[in-house]
C-alpha cells in the first residue's frame, strides 16, 4: 500500500512532457497579409501556452497557396524534424478553388491523417467552404469530403474553419478571401474548444487574458457591423 502511494504522488508531481502542434495549412493559417503574431496559429500557442502544465510549441508548416497534394508531399519531412504530437491539418480551400479532383483531394486527406496517425500524432482537420457558384453539386461533395475522412480515420474534425465570419464581409481583407487581423482571435475560439479536448485540458483552466468569452465576442461582432 505504502509503495503504490509513492508511485501515484511521483506520478502527479513527475512535469509533463512538451507539447509539439504542427500547423499544416495554406493562406488562411500562414497569416496571409498580416504580421505573424497576428495570425491565428500564434494566438493559439500564446494561449495554449497559459493553460498547459508545460509548453505548447506550434510549428507554422502553412505556405499560401499550398493544396492537399503539397502538404501531403511536405508532411513526412516535417513529421521526421519536428515529431508533433498533433497535427493541425487546414488544406483544401485551394483545391476547391481550383476546381481540382474531389476525389483526389479526399485522397491526400486521409493519406495525410493516416500518415500523421502512423507516426504517432493525433490530428485535427479544420474543413473548409467553397462559394456556391462553384456549383450545388461540387460545393457539397466538396464540405462532405472533410467529414468524410474524419469518419474513415480518428481525426477530430471542425467542420468550417471560417464560420465565425465566412457572411461578415468586415472580417476579409479587400481581396474579400483571406481574413483580417481582428478575425484571429474569432477563428481561434472557434477552434480552441478542439484543442482543449485532444489535449485533455479543461476547459476553465488558466485562461489568459486572450481568451474570448462569449459576452465579448458577441460584443465585438455586434460593434463590426454598425
Amino acid at each position: 500500500m505504502r509503495l503504490t502511494f509513492t508511485l501515484i504522488m511521483l506520478l502527479l508531481s513527475a512535469p509533463a512532457w512538451p507539447t509539439t502542434i504542427l500547423v499544416m495549412g495554406d493562406s488562411i493559417s500562414a497569416a496571409y497579409g498580416l504580421a505573424e503574431k497576428d495570425g491565428w496559429v500564434q494566438l493559439a500557442e500564446n494561449e495554449l501556452s497559459t493553460r498547459h502544465p508545460e509548453d505548447v510549441t506550434f510549428v507554422n508548416a502553412s505556405i499560401s497557396g499550398d493544396t492537399t497534394s503539397g502538404g501531403l508531399a511536405r508532411l513526412p519531412d516535417a513529421l521526421d524534424r519536428f515529431q508533433p504530437d498533433l497535427v493541425v491539418i487546414e488544406l483544401g480551400g485551394n483545391d476547391g478553388l481550383r476546381g481540382y479532383s474531389l476525389k483526389q483531394m479526399r485522397e491526400n486527406l486521409t493519406a495525410m491523417v493516416e500518415t500523421s496517425e502512423a507516426a504517432g500524432a493525433d490530428v485535427l482537420i479544420l474543413g473548409m467552404q467553397i462559394p456556391s457558384n462553384y456549383g450545388t453539386a461540387y460545393t457539397r461533395r466538396f464540405a462532405e469530403i472533410f467529414q468524410k475522412v474524419a469518419g474513415k480515420t480518428e481525426a477530430a474534425l471542425v467542420p468550417f474553419f471560417l464560420e465565425p465570419i465566412a457572411l461578415k464581409r468586415e472580417f476579409f481583407q479587400a481581396d474579400g478571401v483571406h481574413p483580417t487581423a481582428e478575425a484571429q482571435p474569432l477563428l481561434l475560439q472557434h477552434v480552441l474548444p478542439a484543442f482543449l479536448d485532444i489535449l485533455k485540458i479543461p476547459a476553465n483552466e488558466n485562461a489568459s487574458g486572450n481568451d474570448v468569452d462569449a459576452d465579448s465576442k458577441s460584443q465585438l461582432e455586434s460593434e463590426s457591423t454598425q
